[in-house]
């Protein structure tokens, strides 16, 4: 308004060349699904002039054939320069894919680095070796604590010398009384005989009185 010249603002970029990664990715392939359907559409020009150049020939058109041949050259020099463009894309699109991937792979490990790092952060190796010696005179506090809850109350005021002594003596005592004692008769075997029958021993008696009484009896008559 005044003579000054409005400054421009520069047009936003498009295709996301600079924008997120993921965003650029998108836009690569789909230039690259753009190029396939060029490509499939030039060659069925490519296709179409070769049956236009065997037509041109079948009717004696050599002139016109050649013509169909050319377009068919420049129409299959399109296709390489098209392929050589999917090519490039193809390449572009794998290297960020793998950029994005080491991206979120770095980030996965950095904050695993910074996990790893709060976790340890109250504790080093100095740390963990006065909490080991703590331990450790703990444990041997509890176990002399357990010896004397085990130990007897009146200690250990007795000699075991003196007590072993003592058993020797009492078995000593016990030698002796066993050599001064008179040894025993052995029992007799007691035999197990049947008992004699009751009847036969009283018949035996009746005949021997019979006996005596004929004795006497003779005696008498030789007397007279």
């Amino acid at each position: 308004f005044f003579g000054r010249k409005r400054e421009s603002k520069p047009a936003p970029s498009r295709g996301g060349g600079g924008g997120v990664p993921t965003d650029t990715i998108q836009t690569l392939k789909q230039s690259l699904i753009t190029l396939d359907k060029r490509e499939d559409h030039i060659q069925k020009k490519v296709d179409a002039m070769v049956a236009e150049a065997k037509k041109k020939l079948a009717a004696k058109d050599k002139k016109g054939a050649l013509f169909a041949m050319k377009r068919k050259k420049m129409y299959e020099s399109e296709i390489e320069k098209i392929m050589g463009s999917k090519m490039t894309l193809e390449t572009q699109i794998m290297s960020l894919e793998s950029s994005v991937q080491n991206m979120e792979t770095f980030k996965a490990m950095k904050a695993g680095k910074d996990a790893m790092a709060n976790v340890r952060k109250n504790v080093d190796v100095d740390n963990v070796d006065e909490m080991m010696d703590d331990i450790r005179e703990e444990m041997d506090t509890a176990n002399e604590i357990s010896e004397a809850i085990g130990r007897p109350v009146d200690g250990d005021t007795y000699d075991e010398d003196e007590l072993l002594g003592e058993l020797n003596m009492l078995e000593e005592e016990d030698l002796e009384s066993a050599l001064l004692t008179p040894a025993q008769p052995a029992p007799e075997p007691k035999l197990n005989l049947p008992d004699a029958p009751m009847g036969g021993l009283e018949a035996s008696k009746e005949a021997e009185d019979e006996d005596e009484k004929a004795l006497r009896e003779l005696e008498a008559s030789l007397a007279m």
